[in-house]
């Protein structure tokens, strides 16, 4: 199936190129693939949002039915958790791009939702269920398109009867925005060597609830961010969030950087721990979980934004990695990524040209308030990871004030390590006894991953494969205590005992809400995620 411009994902980076491309050229042929079982599916944020890049794309948005519209930002928290108190701190104290002013609290994904339908008025293609599973390289190296996972295919490989293989799309131009860690993207860094002039790519991983709460407790547009306790108990860092939007709920959540080095570290459960925190539970109390999710963040900043174009194709989005880490928000900067490609695209193909590298897309970027907004915060996260939550708070202020007055930081753009490479032995640290759910502020991480309405046809090829089958029981487990079974929020790892072979992991992949941490956190790299079958994974209402 050929196409002008065919785009990886249905996110607010790929729903932005979509609708810019039509805004410039009604006749550009143009799809969109989505791996989820609609767009919306597997979209997860907090969401503060930031409308810069939408007044630009869709001026009119507050007055067409968008339904971000609906609770603007009214009184903004930020909070220093000690394990039964809490410390304001001013905002008199932060540099201004740090408040809520003007901003949005609501469901990212019903957000995208609305995106798809003005991007169809416009006459885009959009394919939900269908994950690109493969790049396609022509003659010369360069990406012609990409191809759509085989359906109907069962766990040894073999087609069943309801088989239907890949749909080759090609294309003069390919965007890939597929989030965090996205699986073609990590391929296609390797190939073009899109990291060799930046640092690696570093994440948190977010854990997110929805909770209807007691309408008398309720204060439409409040945002609350926590740091400190729990976190600051095992050698690890980031922070919470309880945003109070539309029809009494409240979107909380959790976000714990994967740069830890204390492998015994659960992140699921220290979000269990916050949540008693006695603030924040009495939020919660007399109310009602509705929704659970998980995803990876990036968390790099400017330094480890790679090389955004190679022949044939560029990266948009979350594939790039424009989150502006203290800010907690990347929708914006996904967004203009997007419509800063379409722009480079439709100059291009209106030129006659296709297939070759968009070098002008990469310089836009690099001259845009993208730019601008990142290198204010480029060594926030470095410096909390370095220095530890309340000495890396107030060197990362510091940094922060002074590039927004002055124009220089305290240091030269800091360097960041892998993830994985944090990780360290276990019998350095103690294990942690983490409290057992209560059933009613916390929950154990099966009945969570219920509340994620996660799906996946059992009888597939399991999407997360290993290298090595003998690492987890020869070195992950000995050496490392077997952190993938803390590691990941949805329980997808375990290691189960055998009658007469000892210890074997057991990988319970229709579990899987697609987060990406164990791609990421694996301490030997030897969990690679690929796309499952197409419309498996979560189905978010409401994220």
């Amino acid at each position: 199936m050929p196409y002008d411009v065919v785009i990886v994902g249905g996110g607010p980076a790929g729903l932005g190129t979509a609708i810019r491309l039509k805004q410039i050229n009604p006749d550009l042929s143009v799809c969109i693939l989505e791996k989820g079982s609609e767009i919306g599916a597997h979209i997860l944020s907090g969401a503060t949002y930031d409308p810069k890049a939408l007044d630009e794309l869709l001026p009119n948005w507050r007055d067409d039915g968008c339904p971000m519209a609906e609770v603007p930002v009214t009184d903004n928290w930020h909070w220093n958790l000690t394990k039964n108190g809490k410390m304001a701190i001013p905002h008199a104290l932060m540099p201004p791009f740090l408040s809520n002013k003007g901003n949005y609290t609501g469901s990212l994904g019903n957000l995208c939702r609305w995106l798809a339908g003005q991007a169809e008025a416009l006459g885009v293609e959009i394919f939900p269920g269908f994950p690109a599973a493969e790049v396609l390289y022509g003659d010369k190296g360069e990406v012609i398109g990409v191809q759509t996972g085989d359906m109907g295919v069962d766990r040894e490989g073999q087609p069943k009867g309801d088989f239907q293989p890949g749909m080759n799309l090609l294309a003069k131009y390919t965007v890939f925005c597929e989030g965090a860690r996205g699986h073609l993207t990590k391929r296609l860094k390797a190939k073009y060597d899109l990291e060799a002039d930046c640092q690696p790519q570093v994440y948190g991983i977010g854990m997110k609830e929805l909770w209807d709460i007691d309408p008398d407790k309720h204060v439409p547009g409040r945002v609350i961010h926590t740091q400190g306790w729990p976190l600051s108990e095992s050698d690890s860092w980031g922070g919470g969030f309880l945003y109070h939007q539309a029809n009494n709920q409240v979107a909380l959540g959790f976000v714990c950087a994967l740069d830890y080095k204390n492998p015994w570290v659960y992140p699921f459960e220290e979000f269990q721990r916050w949540k008693q925190h006695p603030e924040i539970r009495k939020i919660l109390e007399g109310g009602k979980r509705v929704s659970y999710g998980a995803r990876a963040i990036n968390e790099g900043g400017w330094q480890s934004v790679p090389k955004l174009d190679f022949p044939g194709g560029v990266l948009a989005g979350c594939s790039a990695g424009f989150v502006n880490v203290p800010r907690i928000k990347g929708s914006h900067t996904a967004m203009k990524s997007g419509m800063l490609a379409a722009e480079a695209i439709a100059a291009a193909i209106a030129a006659g040209r296709e297939g070759d590298s968009l070098a002008e897309y990469d310089a836009a970027v690099r001259d845009s308030w993208i730019a601008k907004e990142l290198k204010l915060v480029q060594n926030a996260e470095p410096m909390v990871a370095k220095f530890g939550g309340d000495l890396g708070t107030i060197l990362a202020g510091t940094d922060m004030w002074l590039r927004t007055l002055f124009g220089f930081g305290l240091a030269k753009p800091m360097k960041h390590h892998t993830d994985a490479s944090a990780t360290q032995r276990a019998d350095l640290y103690k294990p942690i006894a983490y409290p057992k759910p209560d059933g009613v502020i916390s929950f154990d991480r099966l009945t969570s991953v219920s509340f994620s309405f996660t799906n996946h046809e059992e009888d597939q090829p399991c999407h997360l494969r290993l290298k090595d089958p003998s690492v987890p029981t020869r070195i992950n487990l000995p050496l490392y205590a077997g952190p993938e079974a803390r590691y990941c929020p949805a329980g997808v790892y375990e290691f189960v005992e055998t009658a007469d072979a000892g210890p074997r992991l057991q990988i319970n992949a229709q579990n899987c809400v697609h987060c990406k941490t164990c791609d990421i956190k694996d301490a030997t790299q030897n969990i690679e995620w690929v796309t499952p079958e197409g419309g498996g994974g979560p189905n978010y209402p409401n994220m």
